[in-house]
């Protein structure tokens, strides 16, 4: 069989997409993963292929050479952050405990997996998946160097 591995693996978004050529329509797809051990390491890849299974492979070999050591201080973060990258702006400000994790969509996977369990976030910019996880990821790429 394969060997079980310390990180737990989440599909965040697939999308089909097409080219046209001149033989007609080139479908592929492009699947955002997210990966993490629930114990400060988060990290994040995009996979494009003609199938769903290969493009989900090559997003977590990816996201396991994209990984970002989280700063945790009692199951939250340290500081809070605002950040912008691109059309999404991020908020994310830490929580007591016991508050859980008060955030939508994408930023509820990536932090879980991460193990922050008590932050409270939102998002202020793009309701695009994609641009709103890029951006959550520089938050704590940036928390992590201070």
């Amino acid at each position: 069989m394969y060997e079980k591995s310390e990180f737990e693996e989440k599909v965040i978004q697939v999308n089909r997409v097409s080219k046209k050529t001149k033989g007609g329509n080139k479908v592929g797809f492009s699947v955002l993963v997210a990966v993490g051990n629930h114990n400060g390491k988060v990290g994040v890849g995009l996979g494009k292929s003609g199938d769903v299974s290969s493009a989900v492979k090559k997003g977590f070999s990816r996201a396991k050479k994209s990984l970002v050591e989280v700063p945790l201080v009692k199951d939250s973060l340290p500081r809070a952050i605002r950040i912008k990258k691109g059309a999404a702006k991020i908020f994310l400000k830490p929580a007591p405990i016991g508050a859980g994790l008060i955030a939508g969509g994408p930023i509820r996977i990536v932090l879980s997996l991460a193990g922050v369990r008590n932050v409270s976030a939102k998002i202020l910019g793009t309701s695009n998946r994609a641009s709103n996880v890029y951006a959550v990821m520089e938050a704590l790429r940036q928390l992590s160097l201070k």
